[in-house]
């Protein structure tokens, strides 16, 4: 089983990010963001949120490891939309059938 910290290097990784440029994105030295990654050094909730807002993934996701989880955001983006214009549908045909109930008489 894979440890947080192979889980944070593999998806800092698939981004193509160097360990250089995720500490100073997280305000710590390339060193202790490497102790991080190596399991030297233990993660309180806090520093797993400020990692996984970096990575633009869950704390879940970098705990469980899941690389798949890291293309979910375009997912996530690409349902939004989605949702966003059946919601206009809906819209629409609300309208349309108070338009009719109002040339009914109802």
């Amino acid at each position: 089983m894979k440890s947080i910290g192979d889980n944070i290097k593999q998806s800092r990784v698939a981004l193509g990010l160097s360990q250089a440029s995720v500490a100073k994105m997280l305000k710590i030295s390339t060193p202790a963001f490497c102790k991080i990654e190596t399991g030297q050094t233990d993660l309180n909730v806090s520093r797993l949120l400020q990692i996984s807002k970096v990575f633009k993934v869950s704390v879940a996701q970098l705990i469980s490891g899941n690389a798949k989880e890291l293309d979910s955001s375009d997912e996530l983006v690409s349902l939004k939309k989605e949702l966003l214009e059946k919601e206009e549908e809906i819209n629409k045909l609300r309208k349309k059938v108070i338009d009719l109930y109002d040339k009914l008489g109802m």
